[in-house]
């Protein structure tokens, strides 16, 4: 009977996140921006429940996410045929950056969603993260997540080298529509080799078409704005600089 429980019945896939996961955004092409976790689940051909919210910490999710699902779900009991997690950009970029502290709280997820999933799937943060850069931390706060995700049996996707024009935004932090489908494209991929039944490519289930036109106003858009956003980077790291001088 649909919305019950009954034992075997698996529930879709369960996400957990930030903004990245959380998705909305602007239109690229006309493609609507979705979360990668939900790329994910219409590739899947399984339903689809994320607490995701824009800004959040590792923190946040532990606090806020979590008891949300365990007080909000019609079916508390249930289980999840997969479980996302894609947590720890807003962690890292931040000044006083607690690997400690995310490392305490990103266990307690990543161990939630094992005992509540058939399959969990975490997500590494790009290694050029931001504008101004997050620098060196991000290895630290990826060799946590592959840490973490080896002791629950987790899968790790790798979005290390994830980058481009196209993919990223302008702040090199958040996806564009077409960079969801393509993290989503990379975890299909990896759930594919670990036994999941991939039922359909994400962009088969998206149409656009552009001009030679639109393609220059996007290329100009995305430029003005990267300059803004590096040259916000460069003042903020000059000014980090001279406070630090003066402190001297």
């Amino acid at each position: 009977m649909v919305g019950t429980n009954a034992a075997g019945c698996r529930l879709g896939v369960l996400a957990f996140g930030d903004s990245i996961t959380n998705g909305g955004g602007e239109l690229q092409w006309g493609v609507a921006l979705q979360s990668w976790a939900l790329w994910v689940a219409r590739g899947t051909g399984l339903p689809f429940t994320s607490y995701a919210v824009d800004g959040a910490t590792a923190a946040n999710v532990v606090e806020e996410q979590i008891p949300a699902f365990e007080s909000q779900s019609a079916t508390p009991d249930g289980r999840y045929e997969l479980g996302c997690l894609y947590i720890g950009v807003n962690d890292v970029r931040m000044p006083d950056w607690d690997p400690l502290a995310y490392e305490r709280d990103y266990r307690i997820a990543v161990r939630l969603l094992a005992e509540r999933c058939d399959r969990v799937l975490t997500v590494t943060a790009p290694l050029d993260l931001g504008r101004p850069r997050a620098g060196a931390k991000v290895a630290d706060l990826n060799e946590i997540i592959h840490r973490v995700a080896h002791e629950y049996g987790a899968l790790v996707l790798d979005l290390q080298d994830f980058r481009a024009r196209n993919l990223l935004m302008p702040d090199h932090v958040h996806p564009t529509a077409f960079g969801q489908i393509a993290i989503a494209e990379r975890a299909l991929a990896a759930l594919k080799r670990n036994g999941v039944s991939v039922r359909v490519d994400p962009r088969s289930l998206i149409w656009f078409e552009t001009t030679w036109m639109v393609r220059l106003r996007s290329d100009l858009t995305f430029a003005y704005r990267h300059t803004k956003v590096s040259s916000r980077a460069s003042w903020v790291v000059l000014k980090a600089r001279t406070a630090s001088l003066l402190r001297r």
